[in-house]
C-alpha cells in the first residue's frame, strides 16, 4: 500500500512532523538559553549540552522543568535590553538639534538650493517657532 494512498498515514505524517518540529524548537531555545546564562558555570554547560546530545528527548525535558522559569526571565531580559537599546539608537539617529538644522538650511541656502523665504522657513521651523512670528533679519 502506497504511503500517500491511507488518509490516516498522511494524518500521522503531519502530527510527527508537527512533534519533530516542536522539539527542534525547544532544543534550539534550550541551546541559546544555556549560553545566554551568565550565572551558569562553564562545566554545567558542557555537562547539559553533552547530556542533549546522548539523551536529548529527557534532557529536554528536565531542563525545560528545572530551569523554565529562569529561562523565561533571561529570554524576557533579553528581550527588554533589545528593545531599549534599538529605542536609544533611533533616538540618537534620528534627532538632530535646531542648530544642526538651521546650519544644514544655511548650506543650501548658500548652495542656491533653496530660496531666503525658504531658508527663513525651515529655520524659524527649527526653532520651534511659527514663520510669521519669527523674526526677520
Amino acid at each position: 500500500m502506497d504511503f500517500w494512498e491511507s488518509f490516516w498515514n498522511i494524518i500521522w505524517f503531519f502530527i510527527w512532523s508537527f512533534c519533530f518540529i516542536a522539539y527542534l524548537m525547544a532544543l534550539f531555545s534550550i541551546i541559546a538559553d544555556l549560553f545566554r546564562d551568565r550565572e551558569l558555570n562553564g562545566w554545567w554547560k558542557a555537562v547539559w549540552l553533552v547530556t542533549l546530545i546522548f539523551v536529548p528527548f529527557i534532557t529536554a525535558l528536565v531542563y525545560l522543568i528545572a530551569r523554565g522559569r529562569g529561562m523565561a526571565e533571561r529570554s524576557h531580559r533579553s528581550a527588554v535590553e533589545s528593545s531599549l537599546a534599538t529605542e536609544e539608537y533611533i533616538r540618537t539617529v534620528a534627532h538632530a538639534s535646531p542648530s544642526d538644522e538651521i546650519a544644514k538650511a544655511k548650506a543650501l541656502h548658500d548652495s542656491g538650493a533653496i530660496t531666503a523665504e525658504e531658508y527663513e522657513h525651515l529655520k524659524a521651523r527649527a526653532m520651534g517657532t511659527s514663520p510669521a512670528t519669527a523674526p526677520q533679519q
